[in-house]
């Protein structure tokens, strides 16, 4: 590992992340840490609430970075912690997906490879890339309310089938997400849709929209391939309403990203997008955001992260 300076540095632990098979990442890593002279916080907290509340005032404090340990729901929660200040993020994955990992170049299946690469971009300068703004209407209170995320953000079969698995109480672990696509592939529904892409209105019937600032989501489902995380787009992906049949052949082809030369398969670059659907919950970066309509704004450069590629 290379040799930088002590620096103060937060560490947020996700202790759940894949299923608790993550759970000794976070203690290893804020070990590894500390060997090397940097002052540590770890913060470890029962749930996502808690562990942004206790996020906020770390970073109020100015640490020469934050890093998070687990998926893509830690990132989104490291995202929203440092999003439009200077404190830049750093990534140790050690979830099921790692979505945001995988586009960043940074190692996810190998946890010391993982390490080493926040300490060599502790070192270096940090990378500006772009988030989205997502403006919604909160639950519990009725009230607007804003949130970012930084990979994809998803309202329709992969957010239905998500929103099914969350209601599962039964099987554990990844399994359930498989039995909820199977539950909700019997299902499978066409979806009315409204979207405003930078003031261009689409009505369609579809069955998915994809909001994509990074290329996957689901563990390197290539949703948006040529998504690029600094150019102050998004690429929105609309699927047509497909019948079973049709879904089960369009659907292994996102894996590859090959899914694009379908013709019921389209792709929009916008800056500003509002999606507007009936009982439709939109997901994004892994994590339950809000119920359609939402209103979605690109910002450019406003996430400082480290640069954690090789």
């Amino acid at each position: 590992m290379e040799s930088i300076k002590p620096l103060r540095l937060v560490v947020a632990i996700n202790p759940t992340a894949s299923f608790g098979r993550g759970r000794n990442v976070g203690p290893r890593a804020v070990e590894a840490l500390r060997a090397l002279g940097h002052e540590v916080t770890a913060l470890e907290q029962p749930n996502f609430a808690l562990l942004l509340k206790r996020g906020r005032k770390a970073v109020a404090k100015k640490p020469d970075a934050l890093l998070v340990v687990g998926g893509d729901g830690m990132v989104n929660l490291g995202t929203n912690l440092v999003a439009k200040t200077k404190v830049p993020l750093g990534i140790i994955p050690s979830g099921t997906g790692n979505d945001m990992a995988r586009g960043l170049g940074i190692p996810y299946s190998d946890t010391d490879a993982a390490v080493a690469s926040v300490v060599r971009g502790l070192a270096r300068p940090t990378r500006a890339i772009d988030a989205g703004s997502v403006t919604y209407v909160d639950e519990a209170t009725g009230a607007a309310a804003t949130r970012w995320f930084a990979c994809v953000l998803s309202a329709g079969f992969d957010a239905i089938v998500n929103e099914r698995a969350n209601l599962m109480s039964w099987p554990r672990g990844a399994s359930r997400y498989t039995v909820a696509l199977i539950i909700e592939l019997l299902r499978l529904r066409p979806i009315k849709y409204k979207l405003t892409l930078d003031g261009t209105v689409i009505e369609t019937t579809g069955a998915l929209v994809s909001v994509g600032n990074n290329v996957s989501l689901g563990g390197g489902m290539k949703v948006t391939p040529d998504a690029l995380l600094d150019d102050g787009f998004a690429d929105v992906l609309i699927v047509e309403a497909l019948s079973r049949f049709a879904f089960l052949r369009v659907f292994p082809r996102v894996f590859k990203g090959t899914h694009l030369t379908d013709p019921r398969v389209t792709v929009h670059r916008a800056k500003k997008i509002r999606i507007e659907s009936e009982g439709i919950m939109a997901y994004a970066d892994g994590e339950r955001f809000a119920a359609l309509p939402i209103d979605i704004k690109m910002v450019p450069g406003v996430l400082n992260i480290l640069d954690q590629r090789p």
